[in-house]
């Protein structure tokens, strides 16, 4: 899931300035376990702003504010109240806010920072486990991507600042190399360590990332 953590009022108010009837958009997904941009965040924004002299002329939360298609079906059914609004602000990671600005030619406003692709460890609680590097060897390094959980990115064991078997960048954090070879270790596998690693190949990571799913490669697609 995307992490997103708030904007602050201050900044809010200096991106507002000059407008005044706004319409509000949320995501029930990533934004809404983030606490960011769900129904009650929703509210409590809608509430501040009318405090400051704002008018809120309508509000929705998307299903999945990142779905091009569905949020321009949805926003269709709010096309009067959007009319009158002067300028749209999303409570929704950055690809929500672009699904957003692609449906509508009103200016859209963010009301979120997009952090990172997270893990939940519990709630409340969100960790960055992956960089979408595109050139994925999860598969020889048990499952800890060393391109993301060690600080230098390192691919071919720990650097030399490693100190009993914590980062030198972060000295709470438990090196990620430590860690794939204690993992392999208990698998009774050589993993990455079997070979060099070749310096990572960042063609792979096409921005921006576009991916068209084709319908007759897929073997369990009945015809």
């Amino acid at each position: 899931m995307i992490i997103s953590t708030p904007k602050g009022r201050e900044e809010l108010e200096t991106l507002l300035e000059g407008y005044t009837r706004l319409f509000l958009i949320g995501c029930g997904s990533c934004a809404t376990a983030c606490k960011v941009g769900g129904e009650e965040e929703v509210f409590a924004t809608q509430e501040w702003l009318e405090e400051v002299g704002h008018e809120v002329v309508g509000s929705m939360i998307l299903d999945e504010a990142c779905h091009i298609m569905r949020a321009a079906r949805e926003l269709r059914r709010f096309r009067g109240q959007l009319d009158e609004a002067d300028v749209v602000l999303v409570l929704a990671c950055g690809a929500g806010i672009q699904s957003i600005s692609d449906c509508t030619d009103k200016r859209v406003l963010a009301a979120v920072n997009s952090l990172f692709l997270g893990n939940i460890r519990r709630f409340g609680q969100y960790e960055e486990m992956c960089s979408l590097c595109g050139d994925c060897i999860l598969n020889e390094t048990a499952g800890i991507c060393p391109v993301t959980n060690c600080a230098k990115g390192l691919l071919n064991g720990p650097c030399g600042g490693m100190d009993n078997g914590f980062c030198e960048v972060d000295q709470e954090r438990e090196c990620a190399w430590v860690r794939i070879h204690q993992r392999l270790d208990k698998q009774q596998r050589d993993g990455v360590f079997a070979r060099t690693v070749a310096p990572k190949d960042w063609s792979r990571k096409f921005k921006p990332g576009k991916l068209t799913l084709a319908r007759s490669s897929d073997p369990t697609r009945k015809k």
